[in-house]
């Protein structure tokens, strides 16, 4: 690639390494320190910029593009000193052969991302959308181009030029709108869906338009050189789908779910990578195109997609991307834009290609009777661009088809257009705030009818909390009287920056439900295989199920999926996990901070599983379990929900329920007399307290219940009857116990969310193998709670899913 830094003479090519400054070397006169320092510098100022940008909802592309031209001559390389120190001319040819080759796995992994079959799904609404983004933007460029020819743009090629201009200005980013979409908490509406369809469409379109720019601007005398060019690009695509799809589909099948690909495989498919970028390189139209087209027909079944990008994005996106930003900032000098043409020029490019793609995507959805602001936002999203945008432009200014005037107005033209997508969707687009479901009556364990059907969204981080989860949903099932348990099983993954988040989000679209997704039950993933055979072996209903969001809004997704599923309890899992020594060991903090909301603001009643290994390691039959539960009651509501999910239990054949009634001795009693008492302690709470025990004391004569009622004076007596008790494979606890005997436990808060009695029951100095499960009772606050804080905006979105019951 050429640089703004020119030579009076041909610079003399740098070592790759120093001496050492103690020899008197300089290590910015070597290539390895001075490559080091450059992705050092760019790594450093572009996460800054994100982090700075990331209140403004950015995507990360938006300070990487910053940071680039900050690092350029438009900003810090107007320090002579500076830029012949940090970025010589002599440098810029290792610096973009670096930059040049993380693009081109960069590509690859884009390939990925498209799913061929996806694309030929596309409804005819999506597609028309797409034909419109790209066919009103792309006249519309053209017609700019010949304005810019007889102002700035003078002596280039015109066909080159009008056809690069044309692709510049119709491009949507893929990449960056599946990032802005899942921020935004839209790939569940219908919005968003035809955005990523059409998207889609012209992501291929643009590519095959730039395929043709570059075939048009080679340096050949000859008209047939172009035609020899694209004849032979479509040649190389042809022999590629004849061939690359059967090999990587034996790659495939020989990768089964669950063992870490051969290293062989992964070897062949990156020298397979670079040996098409050589194909296309050598045929002239970029070694971008290969890696692309590559990573368009790997399969995307199964684990081995996964595993190429797991090996690959972090170095690629990481390391060696950054560069290609300071390559292209290198290139970008804002200064070139100056007088009052050159900004009204500006001011031109970025309107119509704004004009382009909002009218023409506006005018098409309307026709298609899309209501006017969902047709706005669908304009305003087809309007992002991105690095491919980048990528773009920098191959024409690498052609001469583009000079610095025309690439730094385009470039700023990218900026704006993308930066301003994300303010003006959440602005334009506000969805109807979602009704109070009516036949969602049942939002607790303990009800009138206990016969009735109970529905529970049961929460999973990983494949290691599957066999504690299907032992739990065994012990719950109940007797043959009751209508049923209706379990979904909800696996809770990350939505990061990485590109792997975003090829997890297209294979839970699947089938059409993006978040929410019933996975086929022929899919190989080991998740659906446990819970379907497990569900044709017992009377449960079972269904898994993905929420793919950012930690800091997870909660949202566990909330609004248990307001669809009308689930009675929410389980989740502990943010810690138990090591080989029986000690508790904090997995991720992250998710104990999701914990906590979730308790906030869930429309339903709540339960935090800590796991210990209930039932062992793998899914106990009904025929053979054999365990006992222990409920530790004190009082209050969250205690008689936990007696109630109890009860139910009890009546599997194979538990055993252990009541622990705890009362207060004289001496609590009288310290209690100078004690406000609280609302929820009551003798209207104390009175449904013991109506509800009633029950219970009736049925202690039954053999798979035992009732006992212990009287403590402190909370040490009331660890010393916890441990009689640890012997037990399950305690069931409420979160907030009330009462006389509560008030001695409130000085443990080492984990609040768990509760007084919770805290107790995981303290590593209490020795006990059982599992516990501390229940939050559903009381009617949370959700006003919810809706006066962030749970308003997901209270608002729609897309109810049709996987309903």
């Amino acid at each position: 690639m050429a640089s703004n830094a020119t030579a009076a003479s041909c610079p003399k090519p740098m070592k790759p390494t120093s001496n050492g400054i103690f020899q008197g070397d300089n290590p910015l006169d070597y290539a390895l320190p001075l490559a080091i320092i450059q992705i050092i510098l760019v790594i450093v100022l572009t996460r800054i910029l994100a982090l700075l940008l990331k209140p403004l909802r950015q995507p990360r592309v938006i300070a990487e593009i910053i940071g680039g031209i900050l690092l350029g001559p438009s900003a810090l390389g107007r320090n002579t000193h500076y830029l012949n120190s940090i970025f010589p001319a002599r440098s810029l040819t290792v610096l973009d052969t670096l930059a040049n080759l993380g693009l081109l796995f960069f590509l690859f992994l884009v390939g990925l991302e498209l799913d061929l079959k996806a694309l030929r799904q596309t409804g005819k609404k999506a597609l028309m959308i797409a034909v419109a983004g790209i066919s009103f933007p792309f006249v519309l460029g053209i017609g700019v181009s010949f304005v810019l020819r007889k102002t700035i743009s003078g002596g280039v090629k015109e066909a080159p030029f009008l056809v690069f201009m044309g692709v510049a200005l119709s491009i949507t980013a893929f990449p960056v709108l599946a990032r802005i979409l899942a921020e935004l908490k839209l790939l569940t509406t219908d919005v968003g869906r035809m955005a990523m369809s059409a998207a889609a469409v012209n992501d291929v379109a643009a590519w095959i338009l730039l395929a043709l720019a570059i075939a048009l601007s080679g340096t050949g005398h000859s008209p047939l050189t172009s035609l020899w060019v694209l004849l032979s690009g479509v040649g190389f695509i042809i022999c590629c789908i004849a061939i690359i799809p059967f090999v990587f589909k034996w790659m495939a099948h020989r990768c089964p779910q669950g063992e870490p690909v051969n290293e062989m495989y992964v070897c062949a498919t990156l020298a397979t990578v670079l040996a098409a970028g050589l194909c296309t390189d050598c045929i002239g139209i970029h070694a971008l195109f290969g890696a692309f087209v590559i990573g368009i027909l790997i399969p995307k079944e199964g684990p081995f997609a996964g595993a190429l990008v797991e090996k690959v994005e972090d170095l690629v996106s990481g390391l060696f991307l950054p560069l290609y930003f300071v390559s292209s900032g290198l290139k970008t000098n804002v200064a070139t834009i100056h007088g009052a043409q050159s900004w009204g020029l500006l001011v031109l490019v970025i309107s119509t290609a704004c004009f382009g793609k909002i009218v023409g995507t506006l005018v098409v959805s309307l026709l298609c009777r899309i209501p006017i602001r969902e047709a706005v936002t669908l304009g305003f999203l087809m309007n992002t661009k991105g690095l491919v945008e980048l990528i773009v432009l920098n191959i024409g200014k690498d052609r001469k088809v583009l000079n610095d005037e025309t690439f730094a107005v385009c470039v700023l033209m990218a900026i704006f257009t993308t930066f301003i997508t994300t303010p003006i969707v959440v602005t334009v687009y506000k969805p109807g705030k979602r009704a109070i479901r009516p036949d969602y009556k049942h939002r607790t364990i303990e009800r009138k009818d206990p016969d009735s059907e109970l529905r529970i969204l049961s929460c999973f981080h990983s494949t290691w909390n599957i066999p504690t989860l299907i032992n739990l949903i065994e012990f719950s099932r109940g007797t043959e009287k009751r209508q049923g348990l209706c379990v979904y099983a909800l696996h809770l993954m990350e939505l990061s920056e990485r590109t792997s988040a975003i090829l997890m989000v297209h294979k839970a679209r699947k089938n059409g439900l993006p978040f929410w997704n019933k996975l086929r039950q022929h899919d190989t993933n080991q998740v659906v295989v446990a819970f379907e055979a497990f569900r044709q072996l017992n009377r449960v209903f079972i269904r898994p199920m993905t929420a793919i969001s950012a930690m800091h809004d997870m909660h949202e997704d566990i909330c609004r999926s248990a307001e669809r599923k009308r689930a009675a309890m929410i389980i989740l899992p502990f943010h810690k996990h138990q090591r080989l020594d029986g000690t508790l060991e904090t997995t991720r903090s992250d998710f104990r901070w999701v914990n906590k909301r979730v308790l906030d603001h869930a429309p339903c009643s709540v339960g935090i599983l800590v796991d210990r290994g209930l039932g062992g390691g793998t899914h106990v039959s009904a025929s053979n379990v054999s365990s006992t539960v222990t409920i530790l009651f004190f009082g209050g509501r969250d205690d008689r929900e936990a007696l109630a999910y109890g009860a139910r239990m009890a009546e599997h054949p194979g538990i055993s329920l252990n009541i622990v009634h705890f009362t207060a001795s004289d001496d609590i009693m009288r310290q209690m007399v100078k004690i406000d008492i609280t609302e929820e302690s009551s003798t209207s709470s104390e009175s449904a307290d013991k109506t509800f025990l009633a029950s219970f004391k009736k049925s202690s004569d039954d053999n798979s219940i035992k009732f006992e009622e212990r009287e403590v004076s402190s909370a040490k007596e009331i660890v010393e009857v916890v441990k009689e008790f640890s012997r037990c494979n399950l305690f069931v606890v409420g979160r907030m116990p009330v009462g006389p005997v509560a008030a001695t436990l409130t000085e443990r808060t080492e984990c609040p969310e768990l509760g007084p009695v919770g805290d107790i029951l995981t303290c590593n100095d209490l020795a006990t193998s059982a599992s516990v499960l501390v229940v939050q009772q559903y009381n009617g606050s949370t959700t006003s709670q919810a809706d006066s804080s962030s749970f308003k905006r997901v209270a608002e979105s729609p897309g109810d899913d049709s996987d309903t019951v």
